[in-house]
């Protein structure tokens, strides 16, 4: 037998200026094929979603004013990784070849035999300054740009950056990991003859929600920035194209701009949500309360799937019962047709949508989306002698089978699904509540409320977590819930929707902006 050895792989992969949306997908690709992963303090960690949970994940940050690991050490573990037989993903903020040491550690791996790959990424050169409004190149203001270094090689003797000739460009100035420089690249321009009226943008952590702009001129960038108390990671333009940012600066002005909204409920169901969010300028940070686990008895659902064809409504009370009970039933060897006769009753559109894709199309839906909103929809129906099956979560409440009851109808309610508590990453929630870095905290069911306050050892301590946090909820059996733990609820869906959920956010937000002094809006 010939005993094979699997051949490791180096993947130096651009994860783009900090908003995640802008990895390009060859680089999510590497990310879902990863044995290792190497990433620093400029990747969005939201990026490591992609990686297999059963990869090694190993943080080599880099910071502008902190301690720096040392690029051979970094290079020895990409080697020794791949020689192994790893698949082996180097996740650089930006573009790998843009200012990132790519180049240097794309030369140790070929020096050590290995292959290798570079997948180019979104660069914070360009993006950052698209992201404030500011346009790199434009017609009539600049046919040039130039990317400089703003933190040379400091073992360099002297400098070769070439100040006289970027003193006389009338292209941008772009500098990169320049704010710590900031006083030295001004001064050496102005020494050049770079008028002091030229307009000047520093730009903190762009393209993510806590995106800070500072605008000036050379004469007063300086003092400006440090007024605003500017830091690494920053990118700096220098140029005309400085002055379309008033007319341009399209991502500051959306909703929900620098603000962090938690997002409670189960991880494959959260895409929607944060998608929502992000589009009005928002951040989603995901952090599920609940999972959605099959029963741990499946008997009391096979033995109501055996008598289908007894049964003469099928009422579906939430999104996740829908998957479970299909699944089951097709395991069974039958198909849709078992439910011919049956009226089908979904509490929601998104629940509908959910049974249309094997086919079935909803009889009734309610236009209140909780269980009163079902029984009005069934308000002067004959239920006195219906057979009526409710397939949802282990745990509910028991109003609609116990108001169906009252009216006549014999009614089985069989578990498809529980809620149970995943891991949650406690300590790195309270470092982000106490510091006050989540504005809205955002529940979508009851049970999202009961596990998120179970975190907490005691109702005091959450409530000094969360202080003025804002608390939105999607209706009012989760706002009562919540009230319930203590909570006060600023924000409440029109209806039991996700879109009306991040609608009313939005508009609460909107109102609370709109209070404020107009100094502070500034």
């Amino acid at each position: 037998m010939v005993k094979t050895t699997r051949k490791g792989t180096v993947y130096l992969v651009g994860a783009g200026p900090g908003d995640p949306k802008l990895l390009t997908l060859r680089g999510k690709e590497c990310l879902e094929q990863a044995d290792v992963v190497l990433y620093d303090y400029l990747a969005n960690e939201a990026l490591l979603q992609y990686v297999p949970r059963t990869a090694e994940r190993l943080y080599v940050g880099r910071r502008g004013r902190g301690h720096y690991r040392d690029q051979s050490e970094i290079n020895r573990v990409l080697i020794d990784q791949a020689r192994a037989g790893k698949c082996v993903v180097r996740l650089k903020g930006g573009d790998p070849f843009v200012f990132g040491r790519g180049g240097e550690e794309a030369e140790a791996v070929a020096a050590a035999g290995l292959d290798y790959e570079v997948v180019p990424g979104v660069t914070a050169a360009v993006a950052a300054p698209a992201y404030a409004g500011i346009p790199v190149t434009h017609r009539t203001l600049a046919s040039t740009v130039t990317f400089i270094t703003g933190h040379e090689d400091p073992t360099k003797e002297r400098s070769s950056i070439e100040w006289t000739r970027l003193a006389t460009v009338h292209g941008t100035l772009v500098f990169l990991m320049g704010m710590t420089n900031l006083p030295k690249i001004v001064q050496c321009l102005r020494a050049e003859g770079k008028d002091g009226s030229t307009p000047v943008a520093v730009i903190r952590w762009g393209t993510r929600v806590s995106q800070r702009t500072v605008v000036g001129t050379l004469d007063d960038i300086v003092e400006k920035a440090a007024a605003a108390h500017m830091e690494p990671p920053t990118v700096i333009v220098v140029g005309e194209v400085v002055r379309l940012r008033p007319q341009l600066n399209w991502f500051e002005q959306r909703p929900l701009f620098g603000k962090r909204i938690l997002v409670t409920r189960p991880k494959p169901q959260a895409a929607e949500f944060s998608d929502l969010i992000q589009a009005q300028g928002g951040e989603a940070v995901e952090c599920p309360t609940i999972e959605i686990a099959p029963p741990e008895d499946q008997a009391p659902l096979d033995a109501a799937l055996a008598r289908l064809s007894t049964y003469n409504w099928l009422i579906f009370t939430s999104v996740n019962g829908v998957g479970p009970f299909m699944t089951r039933l097709l395991s069974t060897q039958r198909d849709v047709r078992a439910l011919a006769g049956l009226t089908i009753c979904c509490i929601g559109p998104r629940t509908a949508e959910a049974l249309a894709a094997y086919g079935l199309r909803a009889d009734v839906i309610p236009e209140q989306f909780q269980a009163e909103g079902i029984l009005d929809s069934l308000a002067g129906r004959q239920l006195r002698g219906a057979k009526v099956l409710i397939p949802r979560a282990l745990v509910a409440r028991e109003l609609l089978p116990e108001q169906l009851r009252a009216q006549g109808a014999e009614v089985d309610v069989v578990p498809v699904y529980r809620t149970i508590l995943p891991t949650v990453a406690l300590d790195h929630l309270v470092g982000q509540l106490g510091a006050g870095e989540i504005d809205v905290i955002s529940f979508t069911s009851s049970s999202t409320v009961r596990n998120f306050v179970g975190l907490f050892p005691s109702k005091d301590e959450l409530l000094r977590l969360i202080g003025e946090t804002t608390i939105a909820c999607i209706g009012p059996i989760t706002a009562a819930t919540a009230r319930e733990a203590g909570l006060t609820v600023h924000v409440m869906a029109a209806e039991n929707t996700i879109p009306a959920l991040a609608e009313a956010i939005v508009r609460h937000v909107e109102h609370q902006r709109d209070r404020r002094p107009a100094s502070a809006n500034r």
